[in-house]
């Protein structure tokens, strides 16, 4: 098991350094290029069994414990350690990125993205795997931090090199942010370090906040929750996040959506939530705040964006989307009960399989009809996906009702439960203004299906009173299926069975909020 996470971490480097080396002549197949992507395919899918052999052999009987666990000195005079280790809360996500990042592999090995050098591609691709997986791995803040912001520069010549129209502005507006962010973050988790003596996180949470003043975790947390709100991204601060999509290519957006959000959140909950529990306190209202204005202020973009004669992009669209969603992430977090962070956990799985998904169907769309503009997909040419690519059609109807929060598909339980935590906040926090963040949330679940149902109704079935003339399209092909099965699946698995995920996470979250104690 030590070996497994150790090999999962360390893997994807491994396969960087490899792809920027010359293929041997039997790999080559047709093509250099080929042989680099079938490279990452490999070294992806390597890692993804690692992965699933790692959760197999997770003792589910003891979720809350730390398992598979290395520790290592590293920087000795500032007690620094490599300590790896998973535990039902960071499992799933570790489960996700594998396979996430194996999908984008697949898909890019037969659709690369236009753009450089194949090598470099793959390269970064791996680079980005090996930064997510280490930063839901690893049990000190520093490492932590240095995997947080291991994901930034790959991602960011990801979007600049082989992204579409305004990538290089908008690789930009994302390292920015999210390094300034980033900057205001290591002050924090460094004050944390400074003021208890150790970055060992199991340490920390174990202690619970009483090795610091209440002024110090009010501090620390401000610093440390700026830096996560970015990444995650919290209204206001998300303004990087349409641009950023919109611009990268497809399996950027997918990775970016269903995996890089989630470093933000987890950080919340492993790092805010147990170390500071006192400052976290005082800040859980305005994080609930904040969070549901994302959640209105998300839907009522999609909702202008749906529009038409709006010009609205759908990958842009799907961004905002993703502004809403996180919301309710951040409220079930702000609740600080075992019930609201299962449900921000549920919710954090749940958007990166439907997110990821609608995001590969938007790239296939963009491909066939060279845009994702909703006034050409539906109105200029009348273009009904039912009519002239069915499967597609019904895919994204699936992932729109997914999404949306259908009973019985994975996003309804993680907005549920999340809304349940705010029904009855924690000893302290006050609940009518919880209760008011709540029913603000249940309206933006309103608003969610409103637009994600015009978007459906306007690609899908085309805009009412237009002749469509225009012919099929190629339908869903192989390596399509290949990539977006175990999405489709996993949704309806988690929808209909969510004790599997809910019994990782709720001992673990109980022994979180609990001060280290099962």
């Amino acid at each position: 098991m030590q070996f497994l996470l150790a090999f999962i971490v360390v893997g994807p480097l491994v396969g960087a350094a490899a792809a920027l080396l010359p293929a041997p002549p039997g790999l080559k197949g047709k093509s250099p290029g080929q042989a680099v992507l079938r490279h990452g395919v490999t070294v992806t899918g390597a890692i993804l069994v690692a992965a699933i052999l790692l959760a197999l052999g997770f003792d589910r009987d003891h979720p809350s414990k730390m398992q598979a666990t290395t520790d290592i000195k590293w920087i000795p005079t500032l007690n620094v350690r490599i300590h790896l280790g998973i535990d039902g809360i960071s499992l799933p996500l570790l489960v996700l990125t594998a396979l996430l990042t194996f999908l984008c592999a697949l898909y890019s090995y037969f659709k690369m993205p236009a753009g450089p050098s194949p090598k470099a591609f793959v390269a970064l691709l791996l680079v980005l795997e090996s930064g997510t997986l280490a930063t839901f791995a690893v049990l000190d803040l520093l490492l932590f931090f240095l995997a947080f912001e291991m994901v930034l520069i790959p991602m960011y010549f990801l979007i600049a090199r082989w992204g579409g129209d305004q990538r290089q502005a908008a690789a930009w507006k994302f390292i920015l942010y999210t390094l300034l962010g980033s900057v205001v973050m290591l002050l924090g988790l460094l004050l944390i370090g400074l003021k208890t003596g150790t970055f060992d996180m199991v340490a920390l949470a174990t202690d619970n906040g009483r090795g610091m003043t209440t002024s110090v975790q009010v501090i620390a947390v401000l610093a440390i929750g700026i830096g996560l709100a970015v990444k995650t991204p919290m209204w206001p601060l998300h303004s990087w996040l349409p641009d950023a999509h919109t611009a990268a290519p497809t399996v950027g957006s997918v990775l970016l959506a269903g995996v890089l959000l989630k470093m933000g959140t987890y950080g919340f909950v492993r790092i805010v939530l147990p170390i500071a529990p006192d400052g976290m306190h005082r800040f859980a209202p305005y994080l609930a705040a904040f969070a549901v204005a994302g959640i209105i202020y998300g839907s009522l973009a999609c909702l202008a964006l749906a529009r038409r004669g709006n010009k609205g992009d759908l990958k842009r669209l799907i961004a905002y989307s993703s502004v809403g969603h996180m919301g309710f992430v951040l409220l079930g977090i702000a609740s600080m009960t075992p019930t609201g962070v299962n449900g921000a956990l549920f919710a954090n799985i749940a958007h990166g399989l439907i997110t990821g998904l609608l995001f590969f169907l938007v790239g296939a769309l963009k491909d066939r009809y060279g845009t994702a503009d909703l006034d050409t997909l539906s109105g200029a040419t009348g273009a009904a996906l039912y009519g002239r690519a069915p499967r597609l059609g019904g895919l994204l109807a699936f992932a729109a009702v997914a999404s949306l929060g259908l009973p019985g598909l994975a996003g309804f339980w993680g907005e549920m439960l999340a809304m349940f935590g705010a029904f009855d906040p924690a000893d302290g926090l006050s609940r009518p203004a919880f209760l008011t963040f709540m029913a603000i949330a249940a309206v933006g679940t309103l608003l969610t299906a409103a637009y994600l149902l015009v978007v459906v109704r306007r690609v899908c079935m085309g805009t009412p009173g237009t002749q469509p003339q225009e012919p099929r399209l190629v339908d869903v092909q192989g390596y399509e299926v290949a990539s977006w099965s175990p999405l489709v699946a996993l949704t309806v698995l988690a929808g209909l069975w969510p004790a599997v995920l809910l019994g990782l996470t709720d001992p673990a979250v109980h022994k979180l909020l609990a001060g280290g104690k099962s």
